[in-house]
This record gives structure tokens, sequence and C-alpha cells, in this order.
């Protein structure tokens, strides 16, 4: 039973976890959907942790109350790391980097990824507060599984996206064919 929940999540995951900003089209059938499946992932999540950690109804609304605050503030810091992980990419890509300029990057990416670090420190003091400690090292643990899982499915569309025939790369650099010797 358990890997058919972790199945259907991966299932319904793959078309919405995968889409980067670039992906998303102008249709707004297109934002209803992902906006939909968003929520169906929530649920099934939700639905997943509280059967596998055992929660009672009060754990169970706190912790999701707790995930939603802390989602909101780590969905930014996320968007911003994409944002400097292409212009970083882009500036590598050029013929001489600005050696200024990814010194730059490097470092806000850096500060970036302390952020978001403490933003999972924070969220799981407040978890301290109504979840055991078995509890939360199984939180922890599904958790770490899923991101895993999700980083795996976004790793195959793009190695899928790669091979298809006349797509520009991310981030609109395409680095030129290599050249022949006569």
């Amino acid at each position: 039973m358990k890997s058919l929940v972790w199945a259907l999540m991966l299932a319904t995951t793959l078309p919405l976890v995968a889409q980067e900003p670039e992906d998303s089209t102008a249709s707004p059938s297109n934002g209803a959907e992902a906006q939909q499946l968003r929520k169906q992932i929530r649920q099934r999540w939700y639905e997943h942790v509280r059967t596998t950690l055992a929660l009672s109804d009060e754990q169970a609304t706190k912790l999701q109350g707790t995930e939603q605050r802390f989602e909101e503030q780590r969905q930014p810091l996320r968007a911003r790391q994409r944002e400097i992980n292409q212009t970083l990419n882009g500036e590598l890509a050029a013929g001489t980097p600005n050696q200024e300029r990814v010194k730059q990057l490097i470092n806000e990416r850096q500060e970036n990824q302390r952020k978001l670090q403490e933003v999972n420190r924070s969220e799981d003091r407040e978890m301290q507060g109504f979840l055991t400690p078995v509890q939360r090292a199984r939180y922890q643990e599904e958790r770490r599984k899923f991101q895993e899982r999700v980083a795996e499915v976004v790793r195959h569309r793009r190695e899928a996206r790669r091979q298809m025939p006349g797509r520009e790369p991310r981030g609109g650099v395409r680095k030129p064919p290599a050249r022949r010797k006569p």
C-alpha cells in the first residue's frame, strides 16, 4: 500500500514539479490544472504522512499549518536559487566569464542556501512542539525520500527535453557546435 501511495504521488507530481517557469504556457486552463494538481499532491502527502507517522487529528492539523507556512517562505527562496543558477550557468558558458560576476553569484547562491537552511531549521523547531522525536525523524526521512524522487523525475524530464531535436537549452544559452578539422 505504501508503494502505491508513492507511485500515485509521483505520477501526479511529474507534470507539476518538473515544470519550470519557462514551461508554463499562456493557457489559463494549464494554470488552473497545475493548481489543482498541487492541491491533490499536498492532500496525498498529508494523508501519507498522517498514516506513516500515526498522527492524531491535532498533530495532523498543526503539521499541515506548519508545512504551509514554511513552504510559503521557501518558495521565493527556491525561485531565487533557480534564477541565480541560470545566471551563473549563462556566465560560465560565456567565452570569457566575468570573474567578479561569477564570484558575486556564488556568494548570492551560498547566502540563499543559508536562508533556505534556516527556514528548514525554524520549521523543525516548531515541529518539536507537537511531534515526538520518533515522528520528527520519520517525517524528515519521508520528506527526504519524496524530495529525492521528485528530483529524479525532474532530471529525467530535463534529459528527455535535451534529446528533443530543435530545442534550445534552458536559459537561452546554446553551445556552439564543435568545429571539424578540415
